[in-house]
């Protein structure tokens, strides 16, 4: 995680980028909307862009000058990215500091893939369990019990 917060402590308006990989199909990008729009209702007043990488808009370029000019003094960046491969290692972080090349008077921080966080590790474990059915045997937490119809997001409320 890496920041620039400027010296002086003005109040920080916050901003939040979702980054993702994008794809060619916009139907690929229906569970980080999800995200982006929990993310709202957990935090009005926040904020909240997504961005993509290749093939789906907008960039994270993009986004970040969207916060910027809205004012936001702190902009956190989290890759919802399973792992750090070379997007995270190398690409974000050029992006970002072409960011705070044009907007220095905003702290860009640059999260740790949200894959490798304890707590996405946890539920997809328990997605992982969940998902061998009784057999399984172990309490999930009411959110991850399986529909039975198949669908892998049933907290989306996906209609297919």
């Amino acid at each position: 995680m890496t920041s620039n917060r400027p010296a002086d402590q003005t109040p920080m308006k916050p901003g939040l980028i979702l980054i993702a990989h994008g794809a060619r199909d916009t139907r690929w990008a229906e569970p980080f909307e999800a995200v982006a729009a929990r993310v709202r209702a957990l935090r009005p007043g926040l904020l909240v862009h997504n961005a993509y990488l290749e093939f789906m808009a907008p960039t994270l370029p993009d986004a970040g000058d969207a916060l910027a000019a809205a004012g936001c003094t702190q902009v956190d960046v989290l890759p919802l990215f399973l792992g750090a491969g070379g997007h995270v290692r190398r690409d974000l972080p050029l992006l970002i500091e072409a960011l705070r090349q044009r907007h220095p008077d905003t702290a860009w921080t640059l999260h740790t893939a949200v894959g490798e966080t304890p707590s996405v590790i946890e539920a997809m474990a328990l997605t992982a369990i969940a998902s061998l059915g009784p057999q399984g045997n172990v309490a999930l937490p009411l959110s991850l019990i399986p529909t039975g119809d198949g669908r892998p997001w049933p907290a989306l409320g996906r209609s297919e």
